[in-house]
């Protein structure tokens, strides 16, 4: 047979095949098939998973229903029951098979992810913060049982102190029992209820033994909490109920009580009066003065405005927002450096002993940074550090400004070269060896090679881990607050250092001396969260960028 009739006969023998193979004989589907659709069959081990699971997020769904029900949050109760009912209908039917691997992963993105960023910008249009926690109510109830003060003909109570949990930190209640008419009522900081005779053992003195849904403190315990016990107050109508010593209450008189119809708090002793304003959620006098104890309420952008207005803030703020910048990409840039160096110096293939160095380089990286801050904190000491006694210096590396800043990058080069040699040595074993062989046929110099070959191909597969880095140590509060805590300090603003990230800066405004202002401090949140936002967007759109070039 000639060529030509051989490659006929082949072509007809391969469409021969193709016809038939677009014809596949039906699978038998067995019992165990359900509907046709190619669904494993139902095991015993696989029934028992889901009951358990499902019946986990019952226990979850009924937990949480409780506390919203109390609060009286009727949207997300709402919320909590159809997320639980629409779980229980996507695993309980065979159906909408990708949702049942996206549902989970979707949720912990909202509760983890999606409501702490929310939750955060909320609170930052807001004066969350101490003296400014709960509602208008809560503030008046504060403010008179503050001012209680015991008055002659006061009644007095015989006092047991309990609670309805642990022992040791569970809520307090006063068991108070009235020596006239011997009623027992229960006092915590909602009010005070009276007890059924049936559900108490009281002695003859009036000490209460026991009472039903409580648990009565022994002497030990009551005398571990005795400083809570001391500032622990009852509200009641004319006034409040506080201890005196552990067995014994009274019932004093408030100084300072609610008017509703001038909407302001009157001392009764002195005439002076404190008028609400609502836009600010405090009690004001005609003289400036403000009650400690305000309200929460909402401020709109003021915190924004004040973080860029107010020259005590907007100077600092801007200051440290500069060597945030500088410390973050410095951070990077030396730890970049110094890990594709050691990479490159132990990927060549005659190098002996390359197992023995890698481990030795990644030591950093597997020791806690923790404990290993404290210890760079201690060896930059300028009295008795190593770093001084080794050179022979006295240098007070965390006194002043330049030298902090040098000392917290060079942690930082120590704590994170060895992540960069891992993924550099990663990447340079992806790189085939056959380019660097042909630039060198082509006369490249090493240096050439690595420029020009190496370095771009390191940058596509590094590029997004270079982001995530500069991400983290844009919000490195570790390495600044164990090293240098933000210092040094200039004379004449304690609240800003040399050495302070946006986020330690943050941190002395939520948990500072001068009081938690958490609405401000979510404020430079945001702006740290919009930061890092843009510059890493950007930053992903030029490596695709990058990507596309050498791909």
């Amino acid at each position: 047979m000639s060529a030509p009739q051989l490659a006929d006969a082949g072509r007809a023998k391969a469409s021969r095949q193709r016809a038939g193979g677009s014809r596949r004989p039906e699978r038998h589907r067995g019992p165990g098939r359900a509907g046709g659709r190619g669904d494993r069959p139902v095991t015993v081990r696989g029934l028992i998973v889901k009951i358990v699971l499902l019946g986990l997020v019952a226990g979850i769904a009924i937990w949480a229903a409780f506390p919203l029900i109390d609060a009286r949050a009727w949207a997300g109760l709402a919320v909590l029951a159809a997320t639980t009912a629409g779980i229980f209908y996507l695993y309980l039917t065979p159906r909408h098979v990708p949702a049942k691997y996206l549902v989970p992963g979707t949720l912990f993105l909202l509760a983890f992810q999606i409501f702490p960023v929310l939750y955060t910008v909320s609170t930052a249009f807001t004066n969350f913060g101490d003296g400014h926690r709960g509602s208008k109510q809560e503030a008046i109830v504060a403010i008179q049982t503050a001012s209680v003060v015991q008055v002659p003909g006061s009644a007095e109570y015989t006092l047991t102190v309990a609670t309805t949990g642990d022992p040791l930190t569970g809520p307090l209640v006063f068991l108070l029992t009235d020596p006239a008419t011997g009623q027992v009522s229960a006092g915590n900081a909602e009010g005070l209820r009276p007890l059924d005779p049936g559900t108490v053992t009281v002695r003859p003195d009036g000490k209460v033994t026991a009472a039903e849904g409580y648990t009565v403190l022994n002497a030990g315990q009551a005398s571990v909490r005795s400083q809570e016990i001391t500032e622990f107050t009852v509200p009641t109508a004319a006034g409040a109920i506080r201890s005196s010593g552990l067995s014994r209450a009274w019932e004093g008189r408030a100084v300072r009580t609610y008017d509703e119809g001038c909407d302001c708090i009157r001392d009764t002793e002195t005439g002076k009066t404190w008028v609400a304003d609502n836009e600010a959620g405090a009690f004001v006098a005609a003289d400036g003065e403000r009650l400690a104890q305000g309200w929460k309420v909402t401020v709109g952008f003021d915190n924004f405005i004040r973080v860029l207005a107010d020259d005590r803030i907007s100077g600092p703020f801007l200051r440290t927002l500069v060597w945030n910048f500088a410390f973050a990409v410095g951070s990077v840039l030396v730890t970049f450096a110094l890990g594709v160096t050691c990479a490159l110096a132990l990927h060549h293939p005659r190098l002996r002993g390359r197992r023995l160095y890698r481990v030795l380089m990644v030591l950093p990286y597997a020791m806690p940074s923790f404990a290993m801050l404290l210890v760079w904190r201690d060896m930059f000491n300028k009295d008795f550090g190593l770093i001084n006694h080794l050179f022979g210096m006295d240098v007070d590396w965390l006194g002043e400004a330049w030298t902090a800043r040098l000392a917290v990058i060079l942690v930082q080069l120590w704590l994170g070269y060895p992540y960069m040699f891992l993924v550099a040595t990663g990447a340079l074993q992806a790189i085939p060896r056959e380019l660097t062989e042909a630039a060198a046929i082509d006369g490249a110099s090493p240096w050439q090679a690595f420029r020009r070959v190496i370095l771009p191909l390191l940058l596509v597969a590094l590029t997004p881990l270079l982001i995530s880095s500069f991400a983290f140590n844009f919000n490195n509060f570790n390495a600044i607050h164990l090293t240098t805590e933000g210092g040094p300090f200039p004379a004449d603003n304690p609240s800003v250092g040399a050495t302070d990230l946006l986020i330690t800066y943050m941190y002395r405004l939520a948990f500072g001396a001068a009081g938690a202002q958490y609405g401000f401090a979510a404020a430079v949140s945001v702006f740290i969260f919009a930061i890092v936002a843009v510059i890493s967007a950007v930053s992903f759109r030029r490596t695709r960028a990058q990507e596309e070039v050498y791909s």
